[in-house]
């Protein structure tokens, strides 16, 4: 049974690595993700996108390496002054480093889009991968909650949720993203694992005795990830907005966390005094989330053989 099943995976890395270019035995095409590799590397799209957000997450995790300051110590004297010597962007309403907080508040933004998209991407992905293998009543409960998960407003829900929560931590707000995220997710991993399980490769192990489990893990689950890891990308950037404009409204992180929501949302009411306090912290959203769509949009293309 075991050489059978074998025997039926190798067909399976046939039907995928062969194509209508394949001219002898000796040529080997390349795999889904080889291939794709191959494409990231020569879109400048990519290369741009990439290299910023490394960047990005190098100063979430070690923001000392380009600000040594403390984006607490505050100085009311040099409140809303512009750029000085050794603090380029100015000075907040209570004599923050304008520059320091920029740079600090790029931790606690990624580290909610981060979590965010991965606690999202598991769930969605379990439920909707057992969803559309399985299907029958399980599959129609999964739609059916889904569909009450869409119905309900983002932002409306973040401050009915959100409001009663009293920690400053970032998990209130990254279990909120999760909670509400994960439907789109399970929509995508369903759809993509029921046309997956149809391969003539899947059939054929189901029909030498292979257990769910083995094909859902071996045979579908690898063909059927690629979707999920499109949808996740692009949905990282959008968190990490929804998470500025929660903080914006009050309901998302709060003080003392430093955050860009919450800067942006101290600048808003004085713009006409003090531009550069809305400037630098709006601008280094604007840029993270920029560089993750960009990112999704490479990886889709790549991803995708008839986008190219």
């Amino acid at each position: 049974m075991d050489l059978a099943l074998d025997e039926a995976e190798s067909v399976e890395g046939i039907e995928k690595t062969a194509g209508p270019g394949a001219c002898g035995p000796r040529e080997r095409a390349r795999s889904l993700w080889s291939d794709a590799w191959h494409q990231l590397r020569r879109n400048p799209v990519f290369i741009v996108s990439a290299a910023l957000i490394l960047f990005l997450v190098l100063i979430a995790i070690w923001p000392q390496l380009i600000a040594s300051g403390d984006p607490l110590q505050c100085d009311l004297s040099k409140s809303q002054q512009g750029s000085a010597p050794g603090h380029p962007f100015g000075y907040d309403t209570q004599g923050c480093d304008v520059y320091t907080r920029t740079v600090h508040g790029a931790r606690a933004s990624i580290t909610v889009g981060v979590c965010a998209t991965l606690g999202a991407a598991l769930l969605g992905s379990a439920l909707g991968g057992l969803a559309g293998f399985f299907g029958g009543w399980g599959d129609s409960l999964l739609s059916r909650v889904a569909d009450i998960f869409f119905g309900i407003p983002v932002v409306l829900g973040g401050l009915v949720f959100l409001s009663v929560v009293t920690s400053t931590t970032v998990w209130p707000v990254v279990g909120f993203i999760v909670l509400l995220g994960w439907p789109q997710i399970a929509r995508i991993a369903r759809g993509s694992v029921i046309t997956a399980k149809q391969n003539d490769y899947v059939q054929a192990a189901r029909a030498l005795g292979a257990g769910n489990a083995r094909m859902l893990l071996r045979h579908v689950a690898p063909n059927a990830v690629a979707p999920v890891i499109v949808v996740a990308t692009i949905a990282l950037g959008t968190y990490i907005a929804l998470e500025a404009t929660l903080s914006f409204l009050g309901v998302g992180l709060r003080p003392p966390t430093v955050s860009w929501g919450i800067d942006i949302s101290n600048a808003a009411s004085q713009i006409r005094n003090a531009p550069h306090m809305l400037l630098w912290p709006a601008g280094a959203l604007s840029i993270t989330v920029l560089a993750f769509i960009m990112l999704g949009d490479a990886v889709r293309d790549a991803l995708d053989p008839k986008l190219r």
